[in-house]
């Protein structure tokens, strides 16, 4: 079975996420082939802060799209690899890299939301020690939602947003970062929580109101999940998108 991780890590220099779920991939022709997790909640269970339309197209139809992709990729780098056609092989690394990072970043996307209401999306209850170390680190979590939110609203084109602990801290030191298009959170900083801002997140409901957009994903971020990754290392992190797959 190829191992993916190890064609990202290897070919990209970088270290992959996608390495951590290779266990729970199904396998066709000796080639891992990488499926679309289930979500924690219904099509309808973010309402009305995300519309149901809304998660069931990002979902079924373009999360799909970053999994086949990744997996037709992944047969043409093989037989690349199998030919001894080196080109080939370089050809796919941004075909890889895209659909790769587009399944891992959704596939976090989706944990760290809840329903709005639920003991989840109580930060105050959910967080606590994620939140001790917010407010240690911008003064208040008010200043922090401020931070994070200029963050997002600046993303010019597509991207994420994400909150990182950095795992070589002593204490975890926090960070917001943006990532470009579909890149995810690499090295040796864990993603807390990653807002999605390309288009097709909330243009349906939101059309170019990205602010009000921003505004209302607060109301639905899993807080739990938060807390379990900012506790946990990069491998504790992954580990979880492991077992969705």
């Amino acid at each position: 079975m190829v191992n993916l991780g190890n064609i990202w890590q290897n070919l990209l220099a970088s270290q992959a996420p996608l390495q951590s779920m290779t266990g729970n991939a199904t396998t066709m022709s000796g080639i891992a082939t990488y499926t679309l997790p289930q979500l924690p909640y219904a099509y309808n269970a973010l309402e009305p802060y995300i519309s149901a339309q809304i998660m069931e197209l990002h979902h079924s139809k373009h999360h799909q799209t970053y999994v086949t992709n990744l997996n037709n990729a992944l047969k043409v780098h093989v037989a690349a690899i199998t030919s001894n056609d080196i080109p080939a092989q370089i050809a796919q690394q941004p075909a890889i890299k895209f659909n790769g990072g587009g399944h891992i970043n959704h596939s976090l996307f989706w944990k760290n939301l809840a329903p709005a209401g639920t003991p989840e999306t109580n930060y105050s209850q959910a967080a606590s020690s994620l939140v001790a170390e917010i407010e240690k680190t911008w003064g208040s979590f008010d200043e922090f939602k401020k931070a994070f939110s200029a963050a997002l609203l600046g993303i010019q084109g597509s991207g994420w947003g994400w909150l990182v602990k950095e795992s070589t801290a002593e204490k975890g030191r926090l960070r917001i970062i943006t990532t470009k298009d579909q890149d995810p959170v690499v090295g040796g900083e864990v993603p807390v929580f990653g807002v999605d801002m390309w288009e097709h997140a909330y243009y349906l409901q939101y059309l170019n109101g990205k602010a009000a957009y921003v505004e209302n994903i607060w109301k639905v971020i899993n807080w739990k999940t938060a807390e379990e990754r900012f506790q946990g290392s990069r491998e504790d992190a992954f580990a979880d998108l492991k077992a969705l797959l």
